[in-house]
């Protein structure tokens, strides 16, 4: 339940269209549903901004179907990552509205989407591995009420590909670029632009890559400025922190 369901719901009981216990009836379930495998915070969009997510791993198929279904019948919209299509089934036998991202592995429901952005976030990754961290922030993105443009296989192996689309970067209001390998895209990107770069080193790589970690390091080490870096593979963060940077204040 987010802030403006709670105020729709006190403005009917004022009016004496609902009764206070119909409305005390409705709010039972804040802060928390106990699911006993699982406490589902449903007070989360009122503090956060978006209703809780789902993240898959480690989850059972019932666990995460239960979990959404809680979650959808509390009237938010559902987003759930790093999920297996058997997830997706369990989730779409009790929320019918339910749509699975195979690139991104999330499962998201929405009844309407709004844009409540002031601009464009820019997914770019580096290589053609990096697609599924790029879309899962790409998903998460669009779920918070973000138009998103995505640019793929742009790595500085070739850097022609990338200043071949020097218009749609520097038109962006926020950039999430998700690169394995040397992570050395993030700070050419932040070196051409002045919005925000959210940096996500992604685990592929051969050689000396270390499952990501010497992407993670020569993120952390840019000179560039303006560019912020989260975990190896956080494609969901990398997604939320741009969704909020670029949405509007309400």
């Amino acid at each position: 339940m987010n802030e403006s369901q709670i105020r729709q719901l006190l403005q009917q009981v004022r009016a004496g269209d609902l009764s206070v216990d119909e409305a005390s009836s409705r709010l039972r379930s804040l802060p928390f549903e106990d699911l006993g495998y699982a406490r589902v915070d449903h007070h989360r969009a009122m503090r956060c901004g978006f209703p809780e997510v789902i993240f898959c791993t480690g989850k059972t198929d019932g666990q995460v179907a239960g979990i959404a279904e809680r979650i959808v019948a509390s009237g938010s919209d559902l987003l759930a990552t790093r999920a297996t299509p058997a997830m997706y089934d369990a989730v779409a036998a009790r929320c019918p509205g339910a749509e699975y991202h195979e690139a991104a592995r999330t499962i998201v429901v929405q009844d309407s989407w709004r844009d409540l952005g002031i601009g464009e976030v820019l997914v770019v990754s580096a290589g053609t591995s990096d697609i599924p961290v790029a879309e899962e922030a790409a998903v998460t993105a669009r779920v918070l009420g973000n138009r998103v443009e995505c640019l793929y296989d742009v790595g500085v192996a070739g850097i022609h590909r990338l200043l071949s689309h020097h218009e749609a970067i520097m038109n962006a209001s926020v950039l999430v670029v998700a690169a394995g390998m040397e992570g050395a895209l993030p700070s050419v990107v932040g070196g051409m632009v002045s919005r925000p770069v959210i940096a996500v080193p992604t685990s592929v790589g051969y050689g000396a890559s270390f499952n990501g970690l010497a992407a993670l390091l020569a993120m952390l080490n840019s000179c560039a400025s303006g560019v912020t870096v989260v975990n190896i593979d956080g494609g969901f963060n990398a997604g939320y922190a741009a969704g909020l940077i670029n949405r509007k204040h309400e």
